[in-house]
């Protein structure tokens, strides 16, 4: 995306550049991508395409259609652009220069929000269709359009009513754009059934074009999405998927949120920490807050109502140094552009689920850091997977020896990239850098290294226990384990936060990958280190 059309004052757009004057008159942006400026150009190509087609007979349709083939293409589109790059502005200019209002399908109230906020500081004004409105809420939005308003804003499951279906038939939709679409994939045979109907409820609203796009997106789930909106026919546009500002690490931890806790001390904020489940985010939170003082993080997810979610957006939106605790609920396209760290409790079902929350980072174009922790109980449950599936990617990419970006550009079927940033591909341009200061130098550079480094809870245990071996029943050490990380506690973040249940956790999970055991016979119930782990 080197080759960027830049403007620096409106006299610096010609008139006839109807996009890019669209985009700074009402944005204020003074670059378009060559990408956006593509896709732009198709929807509008494809929009007045349809135009000519739908005034001609069929016998004319035939002799206009042929020769014309790839401009009604275009009229169906799935678009891949890395998070970040701009996918909004791929239907909010178009939205601005057709006759006509955009249908925008969203996954998240979270999201649906968001943008409605920010078409609203701009030109843009929308209506918005969701769950448990009043009838003059629903007339309201309704009157509106008939005002004029070009943005219609709704989820897959409130467009099953057939109702609110029949009623946007007679506002003359000329562009449906289904916004993180891998979701038509990834949720609709799953837990969100109102993604498969969406075929056949573009075939009802019938809109002269419809775009759906997406960051990230495997060739089966490209596959998927073009059959069931598409009916397999569509025309594809992707461009790199490389975040080249997003850079890859791995912490190894049995105590997932202790480390959580090292990383909001050491890594700089604004910061996210997918946590999973809406337990853990609760519970993460809470533990941010007792360490780091009230109002430090707050937690996000499909649990709360309507104003909580508002009020936390609006909180997390507006902070420099915040922490929020989420699980999937927030995220896709939410656009806080500076979020400098992204951490993953656990890591998503899939490689491009994992993209797509790592890439909530540097969308400012600064660079975001996003990080793994990865536990033993990770490794033996990645370890069962088929390789070369979907489900084995992230288990890969923890595992991995070479490169964790390619990895990731791997399961997208993308292309090959030099590594902008990945702990692995660090450490090896460190360890180059060692090579020059000669023997003794190296020595030194990596003993400094490794000492800023923290080891893993779980290696400290299995250390501890190869050292003594037959001497520690799991009492004894639950208790050493607890000494021993509550002062690594204690220095790093200023309090004990070590628990009983974190030692627990790690004694079971050691044991269960085979690294420790107990002894028999004469040391019955005493923990020895196995060889070869």
């Amino acid at each position: 995306m080197d080759d960027i059309l830049k403007f620096d004052t409106t006299d610096d757009i010609y008139s006839d550049d109807l996009i890019a004057k669209a985009a700074f008159d009402n944005f204020g942006i003074k670059y378009l991508f060559p990408w956006q400026r593509l896709v732009i150009a198709n929807i509008l190509e494809a929009y007045e395409f349809q135009k000519e087609l739908a005034v001609l007979s069929d016998d004319e349709k035939k002799d206009f259609l042929d020769g014309n083939e790839d401009s009604f293409c275009k009229g169906r589109q799935i678009v891949l652009l890395p998070t970040g790059a701009g996918k909004s502005l791929c239907f909010q200019v178009p939205a601005l220069l057709l006759n006509g209002p955009t249908l925008i399908i969203y996954p998240l109230l979270a999201l649906m929000t968001d943008q409605q906020r920010r078409m609203e500081e701009g030109a843009l004004r929308s209506v918005t269709f969701r769950g448990g409105q009043t009838d003059e809420e629903r007339n309201e939005c309704f009157e509106k359009l008939k005002n004029g308003y070009k943005i219609i804003i709704a989820n897959p499951e409130v467009l099953k009513s057939e109702g609110l279906v029949e009623r946007l038939k007679t506002v003359g939709i000329v562009h449906v754009a289904i916004d993180e679409s891998h979701c038509v994939s990834e949720w609709g045979d799953s837990f969100r059934p109102a993604y498969l109907e969406l075929g056949k409820i573009l075939e009802e609203l019938k809109p002269p074009v419809i775009t759906a796009f997406t960051a990230t997106a495997s060739p089966e789930v490209l596959a998927r999405v073009s059959e069931i909106l598409f009916g397999g026919e569509a025309h594809v546009v992707r461009s790199e998927s490389d975040r080249q500002n997003i850079h890859y690490f791995l912490r190894r931890a049995c105590s997932k949120k202790k480390e959580a806790l090292f990383l909001a001390k050491n890594e700089l904020r604004p910061m996210i920490i997918f946590c999973g489940t809406r337990h853990n985010c609760e519970d993460m939170a809470q533990e941010l807050n007792v360490c780091f003082g009230r109002g430090t993080a707050r937690f996000y997810h499909a649990g709360l109502d309507r104003d909580e979610k508002e009020a936390t957006e609006k909180w997390f939106y507006e902070s420099k140094d915040g922490i929020l605790c989420a699980t999937c609920a927030y995220g896709m396209g939410v656009d806080k552009k500076d979020i400098k760290t992204v951490v993953h409790l656990e890591p998503p079902a899939t490689a491009e689920a994992y993209i797509q929350e790592a890439g909530r980072g540097g969308r400012d174009g600064s660079i975001a850091k996003a990080i793994m922790i990865w536990s033993l109980d990770n490794s033996i449950k990645y370890a069962g997977y088929k390789i070369g599936s979907r489900e084995a990617a992230m288990g890969l990419f923890a595992e991995t020896k070479d490169c964790r970006r390619q990895v990731l550009l791997d399961a997208l079927g993308a292309e090959q990239a030099v590594c902008s940033g990945c702990d692995l591909c660090n450490a090896r341009m460190e360890l180059k850098r060692a090579d020059s200061f000669g023997f003794f130098g190296k020595k030194i550079f990596l003993r400094k290294n490794r000492k800023n480094e923290r080891t893993a809870d779980w290696e400290r245990v299995f250390d501890v226990v190869r050292k003594n071996k037959n001497f520690f029943s799991k009492d004894e050490l639950e208790e050493r384990i607890a000494d021993e990380m509550n002062e690594v506690c204690l220095k790093e973040i200023g309090v004990k936060a070590w628990t009983h249940g974190d030692s627990l956790d790690v004694l079971s999970q050691l044991e269960l990958s085979g690294k420790i055991m107990k002894g028999k016979f004469l040391w019955r119930g005493k923990y020895k280190a196995v060889k070869g782990r």
